[in-house]
C-alpha cells in the first residue's frame, strides 16, 4: 500500500476533525465527544468500529481483537482549557498551528491509517487520562501490553526520530503546617509556613543528579490568605524525573525525611513515583527492527533519542514487553501556545507505521 500526497487532504480533514473536538484531560463531556469521532473516523477508514468503555471513570477506546499480539498505544486528552488558543486550525504551507495536533491527535489518525489494509493481530488502545498520569488507565496498559509481544507508541516524533529511552517521573505535594498571627502585633507567635517552604525550596536543589539526568523541580507554589497574616500553611507541587528507578527512591525517601526549621511546624508529604524509566533495553529489539524497516523504505539511518518527558510508553515497557515510542507526528511546541505538525510529515509517518507493523505481523520472529 502506498501513501502519498493524493491522500493527504484525506489525512489532515480527519486530524482537523479531532483537534476541533477540545478535549482536556478533566472534561468528561469533551472526552466522550472525541472519542466518538475517533470511533466513526475508525469505521470509515477500517470498515469497523471499535468499542468505547468507561475504565475507572475514565472513557477508553479500543479497536481490534482482544489480547492482541501488536498493541499501538494513543491517548485524545490534551492539556488546556477549552479556548486556550485559538483559531484551532491554520495552515502555513508545511506547517499547520493547531491545539493538541502534535500530542497527540495526528498521532491517532496515523495509527488508523497505518493499520489499514493489514491482516493480522493488532489493537489500538486509546486512553484519555494519559497527561495526567494515566491512574485510571494504567491497569488497562499494563495488562494489554502483557498480552502483546510488541507496543507501539504513537507519541511525537522528534523530527522523525524515535525515542528509545524516557525518564521516569514522580510528582510530589509538600505541606507545611505552621501557625497564623497578625503578621504586625506579633508576628513572634506565628510559624511562618511560607519561610519554612522556602528553605525546603533550597534543599530540593542539593537532589539533581547530573549523572542520571535527575531533577526535582518546585512548580506550582501557595501560601497564606492575607497580607497582614503570618502564613499557617504553604503548600508546593514538586516534579520529579530520572532516567534511574533508583533515583526517583531516593529522591522520594529524601522527601519523606525532611525536618521543619521550626519545631512546631509540620510538614505532610503526598504523591510518589508514577512512571517507571522506559530503559533503551526494552526499546532495542523494536528499534533495530524500525532500523531495518527504514532503510528498506529507502530512507536511509533512522535514529533514537532518548527524551524527558514520560508517555505510557513506560508503563508497556516495564512489564517486560518489547516497546517503541516516538512513531506519531512530526511538528512542535508540545503543550505550548503555536503547537504544530508537518503536513507532508503524516503521510510519511503512515507509510513507516505501516511498513513497520506488517513486518511485525509477517515475520513474528524478526
Amino acid at each position: 500500500m502506498t501513501f502519498t500526497g493524493a491522500d493527504a487532504t484525506k489525512y489532515l480533514a480527519d486530524i482537523e476533525r479531532l483537534v476541533r473536538i477540545e478535549s482536556p484531560s478533566d472534561d468528561r463531556q469533551a472526552l466522550d465527544a472525541v472519542l466518538r469521532e475517533a470511533n466513526q473516523i475508525c469505521t470509515e477508514v477500517l470498515g469497523s468500529a471499535g468499542e468505547i468503555s468507561d475504565v475507572n471513570g475514565a472513557p477508553i477506546l479500543w479497536w481490534g481483537p482482544q489480547h492482541a499480539e501488536i498493541l499501538l498505544l494513543i491517548h485524545l486528552d490534551t492539556v488546556w482549557p477549552k479556548g486556550s488558543f485559538l483559531p484551532l486550525w491554520q495552515v502555513d504551507g508545511d506547517r499547520i498551528t493547531a491545539p493538541g495536533s502534535f500530542d497527540m491527535k495526528a498521532g491517532f489518525v496515523q495509527a488508523v491509517y497505518a493499520i489499514q489494509g493489514i491482516s493480522g493481530s493488532v489493537a489500538m488502545l486509546c486512553t484519555t487520562d494519559e497527561e495526567v498520569g494515566s491512574k485510571a488507565s494504567r491497569a488497562l496498559i499494563e495488562s494489554s501490553a502483557k498480552n502483546a509481544r510488541a507496543v507501539l507508541v504513537l507519541e511525537a516524533s522528534i523530527n522523525g526520530a524515535v525515542k528509545t529511552g524516557r525518564k521516569g517521573t514522580a510528582d510530589f505535594v509538600i505541606e507545611v503546617h505552621g501557625r497564623a498571627a497578625h503578621a504586625g502585633l506579633e508576628p513572634e507567635k506565628g510559624i511562618n509556613a511560607t519561610t519554612e517552604i522556602a528553605h525546603i525550596i533550597v534543599q530540593l536543589e542539593k537532589l539533581a543528579n547530573p549523572q542520571y539526568q535527575t531533577t526535582a523541580v518546585p512548580t506550582v507554589l501557595s501560601a497564606g490568605t492575607t497580607t497582614n497574616t503570618v502564613p499557617a500553611l504553604a503548600r508546593l507541587v514538586v516534579d520529579c524525573r530520572s532516567f534511574a528507578m533508583s533515583e526517583l527512591e531516593r529522591i522520594e525517601k529524601a522527601l519523606h525525611q525532611l525536618t521543619p526549621q521550626h519545631p512546631d511546624a509540620r510538614i505532610e508529604i503526598s504523591g510518589g513515583i508514577n512512571r517507571p524509566p522506559l530503559q533503551p533495553d526494552a526499546t532495542k529489539s523494536l528499534f533495530e527492527r524500525a532500523k531495518r524497516v527504514y532503510v528498506e523504505l529507502g530512507r536511509g539511518e533512522l535514529l533514537g533519542v532518548a527524551v524527558g518527558g514520560a508517555s505510557d510508553g513506560n508503563f508497556a515497557a516495564a512489564t517486560g514487553v518489547p516497546t517503541l515510542d516516538g512513531l506519531g507526528a512530526i511538528g512542535g511546541n508540545a503543550h505550548a501556545e503555536g503547537e504544530w505538525i508537518s503536513a507532508k510529515g503524516v503521510a510519511s509517518q503512515i507509510e513507516f507505521l505501516h511498513a513497520l507493523i506488517k513486518d511485525l505481523v509477517d515475520n513474528p520472529n524478526g
